[in-house]
């Protein structure tokens, strides 16, 4: 299935699933190291792709044997600028790996009359928790531009953002993915009283993107987030809530500061999890694409899946 602009078929039938936490499984239960946290020097070596493989692999059997759809991730979050050199990737190479993970995934994903969707992933300029490198809206787009250029040249569905902190690198997103032709997802992160790392509410940095880029994001998500640090704001949404149409949250309640500074995993208890998703669905009407995040894997999203059979 390919989509094209803002026509997503998959979203107005029954909730299709999403991976989980990539860079967690692959550090705490593979152990595998991954420099700044980056998945995407996996795929330049034959065991690195043979790990990335098995990871996807099990979301695929799940959505399988769950009949659903399914959208997976390239595994580019950290695949731009700023981070590239860290890695010892060139402009170039940064190019050539961001194209490559489009085509790989692809590769990977089954023949099915269901929806199989692959989204370019890139994740913010900075750390994701901490605001370190904050730009204006014109900034961001340049930024970005790039990656998102060689995600859409490599046939991707649609762009996601994910653990965005702040509405103008948001705005710069959204304009860098239209920019070429594109579809973009938008996904904040939140802090344990439900704002943006910025500060921002919610509701609020949703309006900002969506006054500034026309209505832009296809939807709107929520990841890196356990569902006790938001549900209380979607109580009083005003009506935004209604273009929150995925989910993808952490395993543990703790906040961002205390995941940092963990040295071992807290996956929580998934049946736990799923119960909370189970019951967003009142505040989340229009929520349609699960999974997980940061301490999450396939376990997690199986039970998602189980509580959203009904």
């Amino acid at each position: 299935m390919t989509t094209q602009n803002h026509t997503f078929d998959f979203l107005n039938g029954r909730a299709i699933l999403t991976d989980g936490g990539l860079e967690t499984t692959l550090v705490f239960h593979e152990g595998i190291d991954l420099p700044a946290f980056a998945a995407f020097p996996l795929l330049d070596t034959p065991e690195g792709r043979e790990q990335l493989a098995r990871y996807y692999r099990r979301y695929i059997a799940l959505a399988e044997a769950n009949g659903r759809g399914l959208l997976l991730e390239t595994p580019t979050w950290r695949a731009h600028a700023d981070w590239g050199p860290m890695l010892g990737y060139s402009p170039a190479e940064l190019d050539r790996v961001n194209r490559y993970a489009v085509r790989w995934l692809r590769d990977l994903m089954p023949d099915s009359d269901r929806p199989h969707v692959v989204g370019g992933n890139i994740g913010p300029r900075g750390d994701g928790y901490v605001l370190d490198a904050v730009m204006s809206a014109e900034q961001a787009e340049r930024y970005h531009s790039t990656q998102v250029a060689s995600l859409a040249a490599a046939g991707a569905d649609l762009i996601s953002a994910y653990t965005i902190g702040y509405s103008n690198e948001a705005i710069g997103i959204v304009r860098a993915a239209h920019g070429c032709r594109m579809p973009a997802v938008m996904s904040f992160t939140v802090e344990t009283d439900g704002r943006l790392p910025s500060g921002e509410a919610l509701g609020e940095a949703i309006a900002r993107v969506d006054a500034a880029t026309d209505g832009g994001p296809a939807y709107y998500m929520i990841n890196c987030a356990h569902p006790s640090h938001f549900r209380h704001v979607l109580e009083d949404s005003s009506g935004w809530h209604l273009r929150i149409r995925g989910l993808r949250a952490n395993a543990s309640c703790r906040s961002h500061a205390e995941l940092d500074a963990a040295t071992e995993l807290d996956a929580g208890d998934p049946h736990a999890l799923a119960l909370d998703y189970e019951q967003l669905r009142t505040e989340l009407p229009a929520l349609r694409v699960i999974g997980g995040c940061c301490g999450t894997d396939h376990r997690h999203v199986a039970a998602i899946s189980a509580a959203f059979a009904g």
